[in-house]
């Protein structure tokens, strides 16, 4: 009997070791999200709302196919990826897809947030949509394409060409792809760039012909523009127009015109460009809307013409976490030229609608106060949770009423997968609460709720085990390759323990609730960590359940 004493040991210690080699699951059973916009605005009856689309909504493309609207953004290294929405009026926005759903689609290993996926462009022509679109950091720019909307889309078609943002002007039967490429000469300066366009022959596949720059810099070389990009063609009486973003993404951003009697140039500047921008403003205004531009334009069936896009709307001199916003104003034409927005005027948050047919309030509004909450009790998550990168295989399941995340890579690690789903945060004052079950086996695996900037700039508030002993803690990384611990406090994981963070602007409150009752982990939490000016990149925050467990790796 005694000699077999070793060798059930060493069967135990095998046993505990198996064990621990399984990634831990936790389980989530709702998740709820009440928002509230910073600035109260009242609507009258033929005003709308903007942003029409609140928080990270990035890099609008708008286009009409009859009576119907079709807008997809930027989704940078998110997935699924390049959300598409449809509308009948121009203001109220219902998700019907996301043009990235397929891990096969792109390869995201490795990327950071805010590479991969920039400014998509979508059109339609001939019964099919098209998104011409780039992945930094993967293989460059691609066309996808499909017959509805909604889905499901094609897998790339590589284009052989360098730069990003490319859009499509069709005319007739033939398609020209305008895009940001380096200048045809050593740049110059730090942000010099330049416009070209050539023929896309859309039935092959493939650019055909040569290709000719038509805008060098931006509107006047001599002054050392930046960041000419967001470039869109349109037709419009005698003249052909490009619209494009200029001067970067953070508060110089504007929109400028250009137009030509020839597709190919040259291209003259307006005289009073821009025509849309922010700057100038007094910083210290109430309610500030920045960073305005990457704009293109829609014509209704009606002959108007409209402007969706990108600004933000900081808490604080250039501080927001939710991202860039998707903005709505109407065109103006007066002497050949457009006109969205006269200088040194802030953007409004009522504007005239659309006359367009209204269109009956979204089940899911995307814009101004609103809450929603999820049950996970469908046969699939709703289109609008998204993940980092794009898991190989599945790492959640849905059932009885419950979500249930098994342990990948841990967030922070760029080359993994993190076992994260979340929503948009799309207001600035919000409250956002899930309950979980899960107890921890080992020292460091946690789950609960994680607020995620980038890889480097997040929180996460949950259930873990610090020496031994299940807590309940929040851990905050800032710019920085590892979590730091801020507070915890012990913790029964016996039961399900509902989480709640408490966002007002650049502060967080951490809250939870067992059997034992509702308590506070930690108010007045400088989560200033999250904005896009500390953490960097061009992503909003994203919020959600996230599961982790270091004894199991990332399988």
């Amino acid at each position: 009997m005694t000699r077999s004493l070793p060798r059930i040991a060493a069967t135990l210690s095998a046993l505990v070791l198996a064990q621990a080699a399984v990634a831990q699951t936790a389980r989530f059973d709702r998740f709820s999200y009440d928002g509230r916009s910073q600035e109260r605005v009242v609507l009258a009856p033929n005003q709308y709302r903007n942003p029409i689309l609140s928080g990270y909504y990035p890099d609008p493309s708008v286009t009409r196919v009859g009576d119907d609207y079709y807008l997809v953004n930027s989704s940078f290294a998110h997935f699924p990826g390049l959300p598409i929405f449809k509308s009948k009026d121009l203001v109220s926005w219902v998700q019907i897809g996301n043009a990235i759903s397929r891990p096969s689609q792109l390869d995201l290993a490795g990327r950071g947030l805010s590479q991969a996926v920039f400014a998509p462009d979508i059109s339609w022509h001939a019964g099919v949509f098209y998104i011409v679109n780039t992945c930094v950091q993967c293989k460059g720019n691609f066309v996808i394409t499909a017959k509805d909307a909604a889905g499901p889309w094609s897998d790339p078609i590589w284009l052989p060409f360098e730069g990003i943002d490319p859009s499509i002007y069709w005319e007739g039967d033939k398609a020209y792809i305008v895009n940001n490429r380096a200048p045809d000469e050593p740049p110059r300066y730090d942000g010099h760039r330049a416009i070209w366009v050539q023929e896309y022959d859309w039935r092959a596949g493939k650019m055909v012909g040569p290709s000719t720059q038509i805008v060098n810099g931006g509107v006047d070389l001599a002054t050392k523009p930046v960041w000419i990009e967001g470039p869109h063609l349109i037709r419009h009486d005698d003249f052909y127009y490009l619209i494009a973003a200029e001067g970067g993404t953070g508060d110089n951003h504007s929109e400028v015109v250009f137009r030509s009697k020839s597709l190919t140039g040259p291209f003259v500047p307006y005289p009073d460009n821009p025509i849309l921008t922010q700057r100038g403003l007094a910083a210290d205004r109430a309610n500030p809307v920045t960073s305005a531009g990457h704009a293109k334009f829609v014509q209704t069936q009606n002959g108007d013409w409209w402007a969706t896009f990108l600004a933000t709307r900081p808490y604080a001199p250039e501080r927001y976490a939710i991202g860039r916003e998707t903005f709505l104003l109407p065109v103006t034409w007066s002497d050949g030229w457009p006109h969205i927005l006269a200088p040194k005027t802030p953007i409004p948050f009522a504007p005239t609608k659309p006359e367009l047919p209204a269109q009956p309030r979204p089940t899911t509004p995307v814009t101004g106060d609103f809450a929603y909450s999820d049950a996970f009790d469908g046969k699939s998550l709703a289109m609008q949770w998204i993940g980092i990168r794009a898991p190989a295989t599945p790492f959640h399941t849905l059932g009885a009423g419950g979500l249930t995340l098994r342990s990948r890579a841990a967030l922070g690690d760029r080359q993994g997968v993190p076992a994260f789903l979340g929503r948009r945060q799309q207001h600035h004052i919000a409250t956002i609460t899930t309950r979980v079950t899960f107890a921890p086996r080992t020292d460091g695996a946690r789950a609960g709720l994680a607020a995620v900037q980038n890889d480097e700039s997040f929180l996460f508030f949950g259930i873990t085990r610090i020496a031994g002993k299940p807590v309940v803690a929040l851990y905050a990384r800032d710019k920085a390759q590892a979590d730091t611990l801020v507070t915890s406090a012990p913790v029964d994981p016996s039961g399900p323990v509902t989480l709640t963070i408490r966002a007002d602007k650049g502060v967080m409150a951490f809250d939870y609730q067992t059997r034992a009752g509702r308590r506070t982990l930690l108010s007045n939490f400088d989560a200033t960590l999250l904005t896009t000016a500390r953490a960097g990149g061009f992503v909003g925050t994203v919020v959600g359940p996230y599961v982790y467990d270091p004894a199991a790796g990332t399988s």
